[in-house]
């Protein structure tokens, strides 16, 4: 028994390296890509990302290309991964039905169903400005326990965005009260929804969350007590309560995830892996709410996070 140790240790310690050979040749190698990041109009405001992207991936080649000096789509390798930024980049891109694998960054989900329509093209991956629905559900129901229906607002082209809305709500013990505003110079629905409701969740539709209605859907609300949450870190600024948020540092984690992956793997549509949380303390403060440091807050929601 004892001479035959030795050879069984050997036999063990062959069969070991057989099987690392073989899970190595079995194992997907991520090969380095040329990255091509480009924006419609001036690029020099990409270079900041740009450079955090190159320092993340060193293996890749990152370059920044106005969208006019692209060569042909079908022209480039396929190895290359198109990271683009804006949704007039989105249609640019949309232009040619051909191309290599895409990466959509500073896109709405309304723009991109504008653009898109019910259209998926392959390794095509969008990765949504908006904040995801889930983590601005649970951010209300973490500041207003006692709150059950939360209004929204919508316009004909954003009224799709009520139904992932009102799925996640309903796992969360919350009633979507939706109401369209068709036209924002009549604030008769944003009264409207107010009134039946205990509480504004804005969505990231531009059409209705703007300068110019910023205002009125301020003081309206406030005025009624109402909070209004989201539908972005500017707007908090502006005077809504809080928002979760991604920031240069929160997509640079997403994508760097995704190029690791086989485009035939990306999302169709994605949120970003990780956040932040804005809030407005002015405005807790007259509404006469406890309202947590940003870093605790998003320490509470990235617990059991599920974008």
């Amino acid at each position: 028994m004892t001479r035959n140790r030795p050879r069984s240790a050997a036999r063990r310690r062959a069969w070991i390296r057989r099987t690392l050979l073989l899970l190595c040749l079995l194992t997907p190698q991520v090969q380095a890509a040329e990255l091509l990041l480009s924006t419609a109009g001036d690029t020099s405001a990409l270079q900041r990302f740009g450079n955090a992207l190159a320092a993340a991936r060193p293996a890749d080649r990152v370059r920044i290309v106005a969208l006019n000096e692209i060569p042909p789509l079908d022209q480039i390798p396929a190895t290359t991964r198109l990271i683009l930024f804006g949704h007039a980049a989105l249609a640019w891109r949309l232009d040619s039905p051909t191309g290599p694998p895409t990466l959509m960054l500073q896109v709405s989900k309304t723009q991109a169903r504008e653009a898109l329509g019910e259209r998926q093209p392959a390794n095509f991956s969008m990765l949504w400005q908006d904040p995801a629905p889930r983590r601005q559900l649970r951010l209300l129901k973490h500041l207003l326990p006692n709150v059950t229906r939360v209004g929204v607002l919508h316009h004909p082209h954003s009224e799709f965005l009520i139904d992932e809305l009102r799925q996640t709500a309903s796992g969360l013990g919350l009633e979507i009260v939706a109401q369209s505003w068709p036209d924002t110079r009549d604030n008769q629905p944003l009264i409207r929804v107010l009134g039946v409701s205990d509480v504004l969740l804005a969505v990231a539709d531009d059409d209705l969350y703007n300068p110019l209605t910023a205002k009125t859907l301020l003081l309206t609300s406030y005025g009624q007590q109402h909070a209004l949450i989201g539908p972005s870190a500017g707007f908090v600024r502006a005077g809504s309560l809080a928002s979760t948020y991604g920031d240069q540092d929160d997509w640079l984690a997403t994508l760097d995830q995704l190029l690791d992956q086989a485009p035939a793997q990306w999302p169709a549509g994605t949120y970003s892996n990780t956040f932040k949380v804005l809030g407005n303390p002015q405005v807790a403060r007259a509404l006469g709410i406890t309202l947590p440091s940003d870093a605790e807050l998003a320490r509470h929601l990235a617990q059991g996070d599920t974008p």
